[in-house]
């Protein structure tokens, strides 16, 4: 295993922080100005999409795609220095990139399973930021860590399906701009292997019989970078049968395809937002007095801050190691590695950034510091894409296996 970064990776890396130093950050503080004089709070600040025409004007611009065609052709470890940098700013840096969920993992679907015109009506407009899109999968009834208690209904009817259920917790929903859900519900919910009675089909948000019903919250934010999260009701909303994704009773390996590169790609930004944790941490450590002396001259400050380090290099070992399997042997061979870094990477970065709150006091439950925002975010990621339990579940049992 060699981690050392190849000369695009070295390029890419460059201009990506030149990028984040001269565009991101400055605009952080103007979206928020911007968003509080909007019309709606899920309309786009314009200096997003300032943001994204100079993202592309750089070639910073659809980075995660591996598929050359559609994307920069990187391999995931050339792409994972690069996620980790915009984790920086998760609100705005991997939007203007291009790079943000749930569009990556719908386009990354699109790309693998769709057909040449759900690919030219629907992949292309979202590669070019044109539009967004939501991946609908979680429900409110059943315990959704285990995809098949879905019970969206995906019934053929002639010549079109119909689509019948509740989702919630649907990212992109809110925003204006999703013009496109990918949803997964069962068409053989009586079938004999659990894992062939689902599907995925394309419905049109503008689909007679699709509601979006409230915006939903995590911690009490709106999450506006992904476009928020929303429960929507399908009630017997009909699209044509051409718009299925791959084929009747493949909804489950597609969803599988989808989580791998996910799951990596959250732990990628995850080490960055630990990064920016730890150097909002040791400035606030070097400024502020306590009992006579700087915070960074006290020994739990150092504990905090050398802890946070190890753990940082650590997790980042372990996500370049998942890279370079998922190059090299495929997702499935990763398989360990993937559910590894899942469990391991949000719990140790909130514990990071719970330190870096805990030293900025009450600013740090503030909204002038982005660190409760980071916080939500990291935490909300124990249960995003599979709760660490499921992981933890399927990791044990693997590793029982081999004395069974």
């Amino acid at each position: 295993m060699d981690f050392a970064f190849d000369a695009r990776t070295e390029e890419l890396r460059a201009k990506l922080l030149a990028f984040m130093d001269e565009y991101v950050y400055p605009a952080e503080a103007v979206a928020e100005q911007q968003r509080d004089r909007l019309a709606s709070p899920w309309d786009t600040p314009a200096v997003v999409e300032e943001l994204k025409a100079e993202a592309r004007r750089q070639g910073l611009w659809n980075l995660f795609l591996p598929d050359a065609e559609y994307g920069a052709g990187l391999t995931n470890l050339q792409y994972a220095p690069l996620a980790e940098i915009t984790g920086r700013s998760p609100q705005l840096a991997p939007t203007a990139l291009n790079c943000a969920a749930p569009d990556t993992g719908n386009m990354e679907v699109l790309s693998q399973f769709g057909d040449e015109q759900q690919k030219k009506q629907w992949l292309e407009p979202l590669l070019a930021g044109e539009i967004r899109s939501a991946f609908a999968m979680t429900e409110p009834e059943v315990a959704s860590s285990d995809a098949t208690n879905i019970t969206t209904h995906i019934e053929r009817d002639g010549d079109e399906y119909v689509v019948t259920g509740r989702k919630w917790y649907i990212s992109g929903a809110m925003n204006p701009d999703c013009k496109i859900f990918i949803v997964m519900g069962k068409t053989d919910p009586d079938g004999e292997d659990i894992r062939r009675q689902q599907s995925m089909i394309l419905v049109p948000r503008d689909t007679p019989g699709v509601t979006v019903e409230r915006a939903m919250r995590v911690f009490g934010y709106e999450d506006h970078s992904h476009g928020g999260h929303a429960e929507v009701i399908f009630d017997h909303a009909r699209v044509p049968a051409s718009n299925l994704v791959g084929e009747e009773g493949g909804g489950f390996a597609i969803a599988q395809a989808r989580l791998g590169p996910g799951r990596i790609h959250h732990c990628m930004r995850l080490i960055g937002m630990a990064e920016r944790a730890i150097e909002l941490m040791c400035r606030r450590a070097v400024s502020r007095d306590a009992f006579g002396k700087a915070l960074a001259q006290q020994g739990v400050v150092h504990n905090w801050i050398a802890d946070a380090r190890v753990t940082v290099e650590q997790l980042r070992l372990l996500v370049l190691k998942t890279a370079w399997l998922m190059d090299t042997v495929g997702n499935r061979g990763a398989h360990t590695e993937i559910q590894s870094i899942k469990i391991a990477t949000p719990r140790a970065v909130v514990d990071i950034i719970d330190r870096a709150i805990q030293l900025h006091g009450a600013g740090g439950v503030s909204q002038d510091f982005p660190l409760a925002e980071l916080y939500a975010g990291a935490r909300t990621l124990m249960i995003a894409d599979g709760p660490d339990e499921v992981h933890q579940r399927s990791l044990a049992r693997r590793e029982l296996k081999k004395y069974l």
